[in-house]
């Protein structure tokens, strides 16, 4: 039926833009010393070799890759896959994306029908439940992370919620918000599950390479015939305005995947690719050193505010509830505002946590991070 002027009903239920703060308007007005603490991103500069500015334009950079990506990069991605994440993988086996937003959304619009559903663990991040709505399905939480205690535990969780309509569960490890990092042991009972249910894993590893305490496992070393797992030159390298991502799995699902990915972007930046490549072959110095000052920021950044230090990714996640008054978490977003710190709301990644924030502590330089931080520490009643 003609409904102009009406967007596509699906489309009201998809926050907008401001997903990582409701309050976008009054920070651009904000004056004096900003902190923006919202967005996962760093003040580091990608490896000498790796930098846009390093490129040279005889390499056809401002011309269209093949759409699954640059041969060239697929077969460093393959013996990265294999080495590191240990997982059976040849060309066929991946897809290069814009991003592993990009990732994603290939795999989703792959598996998905309208009505039905994917089980993400939570809390989560703010962006996914929305590209599953893209695809008209519907994302179900699984209060998990800040939940579960052991194996069993997680896999009780998660079964809890399967339906005849669930069709994937999206995992994250190291976590976003949450920094979590689980264990081998977790993954597989979590893999089990799956293929007992016929259900597809979408796993997002885009922080692989930070893990700070433990060991970050692929899911997909138990269940590589059921695992699409989206990978990022953006957070491992500090390349996330290069837009490139890759996309690993069964041959035949990235074959579909494959499809979704050229209709919609039809193919990554070259230039992004050739960046990636580089930093798979040349990044390694680069990334030991960017964990380690990556763990220094997390670490003095719990320690002043009184957290546990993270196990992995690049955020603190915690609840704020005791500080909050009759506004709830808007008032208190605000008043951080007038502290010039700004801080994503914790219902964008679950509806448990609207007392909770998510913040990042390696988009600014450590200096500038230390200082936001303390400022955070007297408004929530510490002495820094």
């Amino acid at each position: 039926m003609p409904r102009h002027p009406d967007p596509s009903g699906a489309m009201g239920s998809i926050p907008g833009g401001f997903v990582f703060t409701p309050l976008a308007g009054k920070v651009r007005n904000l004056g004096g010393a900003v902190f923006p603490l919202h967005v996962g991103d760093t003040w580091k500069e990608p490896f000498e070799g790796g930098r846009m500015e390093d490129l040279v334009a005889g390499e056809g950079l401002h011309r269209y890759s093949d759409p699954p990506g640059r041969r060239d990069l697929i077969d460093a991605i393959v013996e990265k896959v294999r080495r590191d994440n240990r997982i059976p993988c040849d060309p066929a086996s991946v897809l290069v994306t814009s991003g592993a937003t990009g990732a994603l959304a290939a795999a989703l619009g792959m598996l998905l029908d309208p009505g039905e559903e994917v089980l993400i663990l939570a809390p989560f991040w703010p962006l996914i439940p929305g590209m599953v709505r893209t695809f008209r399905a519907r994302p179900v939480e699984v209060p998990f992370y800040d939940r579960a205690g052991s194996a069993a535990q997680a896999v009780l969780a998660i079964s809890r919620r399967i339906t005849d309509r669930t069709v994937a569960l999206y995992v994250s490890t190291p976590s976003n918000p949450t920094g979590r990092v689980l264990a081998a042991e977790w993954l597989e009972a979590i893999a089990g599950l799956a293929a007992r249910h016929g259900l597809w894993i979408l796993s997002d590893e885009v922080y692989e390479h930070y893990a700070y305490r433990g060991e970050h496992v692929s899911i997909a070393r138990f269940a590589p015939e059921r695992t699409l797992t989206a990978f990022s030159f953006s957070k491992s390298y500090g390349m996330a305005g290069n837009r490139t991502g890759y996309l690993v799995g069964p041959p035949q699902a990235i074959r579909e995947a494959l499809k979704v990915s050229t209709h919609t972007v039809y193919a990554a930046s070259t230039a992004g690719q050739e960046a990636g490549r580089r930093a798979i072959l040349h990044g390694g110095a680069w990334l030991s050193e960017t964990k380690r000052d990556y763990r220094a920021a997390g670490e003095a950044a719990a320690r002043t505010l009184g957290l546990a230090p993270p196990e992995g990714s690049t955020f603190l996640f915690f609840d704020v509830a005791p500080h909050l008054d009759e506004r709830g978490i808007r008032g208190f977003l605000e008043d951080c505002l007038d502290d010039g710190i700004v801080l994503a709301p914790g219902l964008s990644c679950g509806a448990d946590y609207a007392s909770w924030v998510r913040l990042c502590y390696t988009c600014l330089a450590p200096e500038k991070t230390v200082e936001g931080v303390a400022r955070l520490a007297r408004r929530l009643g510490r002495n820094p």
